[in-house]
């Protein structure tokens, strides 16, 4: 790949010339100076890749062969450059790192200046703005797009997803009002600090600054007043349905088969009132669970709600599961196993956002789940509107993650431990935690009371 990727961006150089230079003119004319412009800027992204070192993600190497497309077709007489364009931009995007959103929304910006009418260079520069979590620019550049596409059916999707950002931006305007209407009861030497991280708020922020701007108006309106103030209490359910809606994928996504997505409520009834047993993948459990007539068996059997965890190496593939939860770990965590096994619902934990998605659509078997938890459940540990820690306590296991999100919902009427010993015995740190809620221990199970 090493020289594949040298050779490709001496033929890119060749024909658009070297960064801050004039492309060569061609004789009968030749490619546009905006796509001349494109293959420079995908000259630039080349020789970032190259210093980088060996490639290993594949949705890079895609990339590197949409660029040799994007040359030979800038380089063929009468080829269609500007579809190979717009196919560099989407290669780009489904890349998933920020540098190749950066990528993508430049190479829109040409073609945008190529064919200033053309919905499909509108789209790409909206998706890419919105990857880059810059929101209010993204509506401006998906309604363009709307404004040119006649297919009604195919603008739904994009509807849907300018209605998601300006709810998203909606939630921030009423978090400011709710802060402006507070302040001007408060005395006049109300805390700087707060009103500072209100007037860093803004909705015309990238996604991420406008995330932590929000956050810290919470945090600080906390400590001031209280979690019991009316007013705080607003303002941390508009901040939690702001970070959900930042979050959630915009569009149905028909690999999901069929399922339902489920969050933080769904879930909640999911569990309300119900005994929920964990059972841990362990060749003892599993043989005992496998015998026929055997204590263990029964024992598992007569819980409302068994959850398993992760890939099973010893569980049968037939046995019951009415929830499965797994977490992503890896750098390239959509390229595991499917998750082909049966499970009433399934819950995925991961971050970030985009590995998370990709993982769902790669991984996911249709018609092998009934519900699927959705983004706001998928870092319940550190998401601020659930739990909350801080990142720094190291890797969690799913037990745990179920654990404490169980614990968190409050609504399980029981909670057990089946086999979590040995080999599958919880870190340190968890067993901990788990042990200030033990009501019970015996043989094959703990008991967790919830509070």
């Amino acid at each position: 790949m090493g020289q594949t990727l040298t050779g490709l961006l001496t033929s890119v150089r060749a024909i658009a010339g070297r960064p801050g230079t004039p492309a060569q003119g061609r004789p009968g004319g030749g490619p546009d100076q905006a796509l001349l412009a494109a293959l420079r800027l995908c000259g630039d992204h080349l020789s970032a890749l190259a210093a980088a070192g060996p490639l290993t993600d594949a949705r890079r190497t895609r990339l590197i062969a949409s660029i040799g497309a994007l040359t030979t077709a800038c380089s063929t007489p009468g080829a269609d450059a500007f579809d190979a364009l717009l196919r560099t931009g989407h290669q780009a995007l489904d890349s998933g790192g920020e540098a190749e959103a950066r990528l993508a929304l430049a190479l829109a910006d040409e073609a945008t200046a190529l064919r200033a009418r053309s919905k499909g260079a509108w789209r790409l520069r909206g998706n890419a703005l919105d990857a880059l979590g810059r929101g209010e620019e993204a509506i401006t550049a998906y309604e363009r797009h709307l404004a040119l596409q006649q297919n009604n059916a195919a603008s739904r999707d994009v509807e849907r997803r300018i209605a998601t950002l300006r709810a998203a931006g909606d939630r921030i305007d009423e978090a400011l009002t709710l802060f402006r209407a507070g302040a001007d009861t408060e005395a006049s030497g109300a805390d700087t600090e707060v009103s500072g991280a209100a007037a860093r708020l803004s909705r015309h922020l990238p996604a991420a600054e406008a995330r932590t701007a929000f956050t810290d108006l919470v945090r600080l309106r906390t400590a001031e007043h209280g979690a019991g103030d009316p007013a705080v209490r607003r303002l941390a359910t508009l901040y939690a349905e702001h970070r959900r809606l930042s979050d959630r994928d915009p569009v149905a996504d028909p690999l999901l088969g069929g399922a339902e997505p489920i969050g933080v409520p769904g879930l909640r009834r999911l569990v309300a009132g119900r005994t929920v047993c964990l059972v841990a993948d362990t060749p003892r459990t599993a043989e005992q669970e496998q015998r026929p007539g055997s204590p263990l068996a029964a024992l598992i059997e007569g819980y409302d709600l068994v959850v398993r965890c992760d890939e099973a190496r010893h569980t049968a593939p037939a046995a019951r599961t009415d929830l499965h939860a797994c977490t992503l770990r890896g750098d390239t965590p959509w390229k595991g196993p499917r998750w082909d096994r049966r499970a009433g619902a399934r819950l995925v934990f991961g971050d970030p956002l985009p590995h998370w998605r990709l993982a769902l659509r790669s991984r996911l078997v249709p018609g092998a789940q009934d519900r699927v938890g959705d983004a706001t459940l998928r870092r319940p540990l550190h998401d601020p509107a659930l739990l909350g820690e801080e990142a720094g306590a190291g890797p969690a296991s799913t037990a745990y993650t179920v654990l404490r999100l169980l614990d968190f919902l409050g609504t399980p009427a029981r909670v057990d431990l089946i086999g979590f010993e040995g080999p599958a015995a919880l870190s340190p740190r968890e067993r901990e935690w788990v042990g200030t809620r033990t009501a019970n221990t015996d043989d094959t199970a703990v008991r967790i009371t919830l509070r």
